[in-house]
This record gives structure tokens, C-alpha cells and sequence, in this order.
């Protein structure tokens, strides 16, 4: 069996949830502040950043209960990816060490709105950092764009797009975890909902017996409604974001999907800060697994 395929047998069947620990340049500062780091330790942008938010998952990552008994993956962002844990590259020392499937988000970001959406800005360079990603022995990447009203073309597009770019990630030799995330304070949200699944569903239906992607979606509206992709041939699995719910909300709905597992960023954070013991960060990502690995497994 090769390394890909032992990844993708965990990916597809075990127990468990994928953290995602993807936050990128944009989007770190807000975590570095939710997580507690004094401003004087580093600055925005700079590699003391980057340092930074290395050492805070890190510090996650080596957790005695970050492990793969209850944690399936992780989404790491390519700086993170290109670094070390213990002497190891990150992706190497997930999988070997903590028998956790390495993921990298792969999209740079959001074009503009238009029709309803934000579709993925152009990904520049996209061969070169899958190319990086196989030799660095990931199993899979993440891209997300966003759906804010219930525009088909919009969405049409978002999906479209989502798929475009999958197969091209496929054809790299990698898993790809299609991500048109739903805005959760979007008054249309189940509108939405209702028509990117059947989107999902003919993208799905298109692809051939050997192209297979995850999905990430936010948690919706109607229980069950995405049960029909879960349970395609061609869907690994569909995995859940919090997308601005609490991690207690989050788990709450998630606990009523069947066969849909977590993939929680802000929510895997919560509760941990920079100036903790050691004891009482490790208690704290304790309890927060098993919340999130219980409401994953449910009903």
C-alpha cells in the first residue's frame, strides 16, 4: 500500500475530525490576538509573525492529545508546511509521529464579490506548490471561496471553479477538499444551502471512477441535507467549518449531521491562550478534541 493510499484509507473510515490550522498571513494577526501573544512579540506581516504562529501550533501539534486516535488531519498553511516540528518537517512529523493526515491550503485568497460570491482569486503558481506538497508527502490541499445570497449563476460559478481547480490538484497526485463555504449570517442561507447542493451533486456525478474529493461546508440549515454527498461514491467525506459559530454551537449542530465531521479553525483555538501552563494548555486541547471528536461521531 502506498503512503497515499494508507492516508486515504484513514481519511476516508477513522474516527475523528480534521483541525484546521490553515490561518494565513491575512488572517493570522486575529488569531496571534485571540491566542493571547502581546502585540511587542511580533509584527504583522514579518517573519517574527510567521515565528510566531509556528510556535502556537506547534505547541497544539505536540499536545499529548493531538493525536491520530481522535484527530484524522490537519490543514496546515505552506509556511507552516516548508517548517520543522521536532527536527521534522511538519508534514512528516504529523504522520509519523501523531499518525495525523497532512493537508495545505493551496488558494490565495478571495477575488472580489460578484453575483452573490467571491470566487477564488487566480492561484499563480499552483503546479509548482503541488509539485512541493507530493515531495513533502501531503495527502491532501484545502481552497475556499464564499457564497453570500442565492445568485445560481453565482453559485453555479463557485462550484465550477471549485471542481476546475480539483481536478488539476487530482491530477497532481492529491486529495483536494473542495471548500465553497455558505455565510452564515446570509439571510437566504438555506435558499443557498438547497441549490449548492445540487451543484455539489452534478459536479460530483461528473467526475470519473478514479477522481474522489473531500468537501467543506459550513454546518446547515436543514439536518441532513448533505447526507446525499456524503454518501456519493466519489466523495471521500464532507467535513464541517464552524464558520463563526461558538465551538459549543458548532458542536450542537454538528452532533445531528450524519456522517458529517468536523474541520473547526477559530473553534479548535478557543480557550487556549499564550500565557497558559503547559498542564493547563494540554487539559484545555484535551477537552477540546473530545468535544469536538464526540460531536463528530454523533448521532
Amino acid at each position: 500500500m502506498t503512503l497515499f493510499d494508507e492516508m486515504m484509507k484513514k481519511a476516508a473510515s477513522a474516527d475523528g475530525f480534521l483541525a484546521a490550522l490553515d490561518q494565513s498571513g491575512g488572517s493570522t494577526p486575529k488569531a496571534l490576538k485571540a491566542y493571547g501573544v502581546p502585540d511587542d512579540k511580533f509584527v504583522a506581516g514579518e517573519e517574527s509573525m510567521y515565528d510566531m504562529v509556528h510556535e502556537m501550533r506547534t505547541r497544539m501539534i505536540t499536545s499529548p492529545a493531538f493525536s491520530g486516535e481522535k484527530v484524522i488531519g490537519a490543514i496546515l498553511f505552506e509556511n507552516t508546511m516548508d517548517r520543522e516540528i521536532e527536527g521534522l518537517p511538519t508534514g512528516q512529523y504529523l504522520w509519523e509521529k501523531k499518525g495525523v493526515v497532512p493537508f495545505i491550503k493551496c488558494d490565495k485568497g478571495l477575488a472580489e464579490e460578484k453575483d452573490g460570491v467571491q470566487l477564488m482569486k487566480p492561484i499563480p503558481g499552483l503546479d509548482e506548490l503541488l509539485k512541493k506538497s507530493v515531495s513533502k508527502n501531503m495527502f491532501g490541499t484545502k481552497m475556499r471561496s464564499v457564497i453570500k445570497t442565492a445568485n445560481i449563476d453565482g453559485i453555479k460559478a463557485i462550484v465550477d471553479q471549485q471542481f476546475e481547480v480539483g481536478k488539476q490538484i487530482i491530477e497532481a497526485g492529491l486529495c483536494p477538499i473542495l471548500e465553497p463555504e455558505v455565510d452564515i449570517t446570509s439571510p437566504e442561507k438555506e435558499k443557498i444551502e438547497d441549490i449548492l447542493k445540487e451543484e455539489l451533486m452534478k459536479g460530483l456525478d461528473a467526475l470519473s471512477d478514479t477522481e474522489n474529493v473531500m468537501i467543506k461546508l459550513s454546518l446547515p440549515t436543514k439536518v441532513n441535507l448533505y447526507k446525499e454527498l456524503i454518501d456519493h461514491p466519489r466523495c471521500v467525506r464532507v467535513v464541517a467549518l464552524s464558520g463563526g459559530y461558538s465551538r459549543e454551537e458548532a458542536n450542537e449542530i454538528l452532533a445531528k449531521q450524519e456522517g458529517m465531521i468536523a474541520s473547526f479553525s477559530r473553534a479548535m483555538l478557543e480557550g487556549l491562550s499564550y500565557g497558559q501552563s503547559q498542564e493547563d494548555f494540554d487539559k484545555t486541547i484535551a477537552a477540546t478534541i473530545d468535544s469536538i471528536y464526540k460531536a463528530s461521531k454523533a448521532p
